[in-house]
């Protein structure tokens, strides 16, 4: 899950060397951390948080097909 957090983010920054995804496990579900360059925050959000909601259902159909429950941060 972090590699395709890290792919998709890296495609949509300007600054893709200053992209930081750490994973880690709490409570049997995974928690996923983005953290991008502050003037590529609004890239990674987008309008009303539609790219922020659209990574989110991405890596969660990916995690259901692992029976797996992800959760993303991004900061």
């Amino acid at each position: 899950m972090k590699e395709l957090v890290e792919v998709i983010a890296r495609a949509l920054v300007e600054n893709p060397e200053e992209v930081v995804v750490t994973e880690t496990e709490k409570e049997g579900e995974t928690h996923i951390e983005l953290k991008v360059a502050p003037s590529d925050m609004g890239k990674v959000i987008g309008k009303q948080g539609r790219i922020a909601k659209a990574i989110r259902s991405v890596v969660k159909a990916a995690a259901s097909k692992e029976e797996k429950k992800v959760v993303v941060d991004i900061q």
